[in-house]
């Protein structure tokens, strides 16, 4: 008789949001904070929209977010260029100009939720903020 193995699941690929910030502009941690909130409540709401399913299931999991970092925005819209062509929900965040940063100034891209192997394939290089 052979052996036969345990009945094994497959691994699944658990959700995510990842917010890239550009750090070459010097914001403070609380600008830092609204900035990533911005894109964070963004994703939310076009994910929720766009994908119900995974955004039930990111719900579902804990709403993990992890921040990253690029140290330009031609690195930001390289990143851009890659969700998009990839099909992700994403929000590029561009600053009122109210306090620290010139108006216009784009300040960070959120990204997802999506599958975490999906935006790892993008962003897995980059080190957290």
């Amino acid at each position: 008789m052979a052996f036969r193995a345990p009945f094994q699941k497959a691994p699944v690929d658990e959700t995510k949001m990842v917010i890239v910030m550009r750090s070459d502009l010097k914001m403070s941690k609380g600008k830092i904070a609204a900035q990533a909130s911005h894109a964070a409540v963004n994703c939310a709401f076009a994910a929720k929209k766009k994908d119900p399913k995974t955004f039930d299931k990111w719900m579902n999991e804990g709403q993990r977010k992890v921040v990253l970092k690029v140290d330009s925005e031609a690195k930001l819209f390289e990143i851009k260029a890659a969700v998009d062509a990839n099909g992700l929900v994403n929000s590029i965040i561009t600053d009122a100009g109210r306090t620290e940063i010139a108006p216009g100034t784009v300040t960070c891209i959120g990204i997802g939720p999506t599958g975490e192997s999906v935006v790892d394939k993008i962003t897995g290089d980059l080190s957290m903020l």
